[in-house]
């Protein structure tokens, strides 16, 4: 039950997604950007590209390394509430109080805040693993939860 002061509001019951199928799921999205990015940097930038020492070997190369994925989650995440990833696992971002769609803001913040769930150690990715709502840091962070997509049956 979520109260507000005027109704009080049935929410929908939340199963979420444990540790395994949110790895499974980064696991298909950091698959899907390499399987773009890296014949493109390698078009760009010829074999000699994979034995740099140096960050970033170009514009195009932060582009692709970089801002590419960045908005690419971005995207997915606000019109999707899923990267293509999640959605292999039948899985989707809501916000964890109303069980709704993520703002825009709440899917920039738990984007940055990956940041903090990857310090010592990754502890805030494992988090998920310990967690009654199954929530990483950037989850509680940005107040969202990861949740199995319901499946309506079909009339």
């Amino acid at each position: 039950m979520y109260a507000d002061e005027e109704r009080t509001i049935e929410l929908p019951q939340m199963e979420y997604i444990g540790f395994w199928k949110r790895v499974i799921a980064t696991l298909i999205d950091s698959l899907i950007v390499a399987i773009i990015t890296f014949p493109l940097l390698t078009l760009i930038y010829g074999m000699a590209y994979w034995e740099k020492e140096s960050t970033y070997s170009g514009p195009a190369d932060f582009i692709l390394s970089t801002l590419f994925p960045v908005v690419a989650v971005l995207l997915f995440w606000i019109k999707k509430q899923a990267t293509p990833g999640k959605m292999a696992v039948s899985a989707k971002i809501v916000d964890a109080k109303t069980g709704g769609a993520p703002s825009t803001k709440q899917c920039i913040g738990r984007y940055f805040a990956y940041i903090l769930s990857s310090l010592v150690f990754g502890l805030g990715f494992l988090w998920v693993a310990f967690d009654p709502k199954k929530q990483a840091w950037h989850d509680k962070l940005a107040g969202t939860a990861v949740v199995k997509v319901s499946r309506s049956p079909k009339a």
